[in-house]
């Protein structure tokens, strides 16, 4: 992985407990060590229930129009072309997320290996606790923490920023 590489860093914003319940997602396209695209949707998740309004602001009447899953993926996927890998933030929740919205549409999952900026952090940066807040305050990454375009966006300038140290795994 160099700068070279293009990759894209992706968040979402969950409604409740279920890993299908995504309200929200924002990606960031990297290409060359640059920011080329960045993107940010509200869903509609497949339940009316929220139980992390408190965390991200989000609520049903902010969504109840917005598409679901399936239908802004179809366009917000073709962000993921020629991507070598997708980076996130404790990237295991934002995978499973994503795997558990692709099956639930019936769509294909993304093939792209995941890159995870908590361990990146951790293990090629040093930097301890490795929260989004104190990453990002950290290496003076500015963060609207809990707003899915704000955190993807941090996780790619984590990304460039390891890459720019040599800290990136090949």
């Amino acid at each position: 992985m160099s700068q070279t590489s293009p990759f894209v860093a992706i968040d979402f914003e969950t409604a409740d407990y279920g890993r299908d319940s995504a309200c929200a997602v924002g990606l960031v396209r990297v290409e060359a060590g640059r920011i080329v695209e960045r993107r940010y949707q509200l869903l509609r998740p497949p339940r009316r229930q929220f139980h992390f309004t408190e965390i991200h602001g989000i609520t049903w009447e902010m969504v109840e129009r917005q598409p679901p899953f399936e239908n802004a993926w179809r366009e917000l996927r073709e962000l993921l072309t020629g991507a070598k890998f997708i980076a996130a933030h404790n990237a295991g929740f934002d995978r499973n997320v994503l795997f558990a919205c692709c099956d639930a549409s019936e769509m294909e999952r993304p093939r792209q290996p995941f890159v995870c900026t908590v361990r990146l952090a951790r293990q090629s940066l040093g930097i301890r606790p490795a929260n989004l807040a104190n990453v990002c305050r950290t290496l003076s990454i500015p963060l609207d923490h809990h707003h899915a375009l704000s955190d993807a966006e941090a996780c790619a300038r984590i990304v460039l920023e390891a890459d720019r140290r040599g800290a990136v795994p090949a």
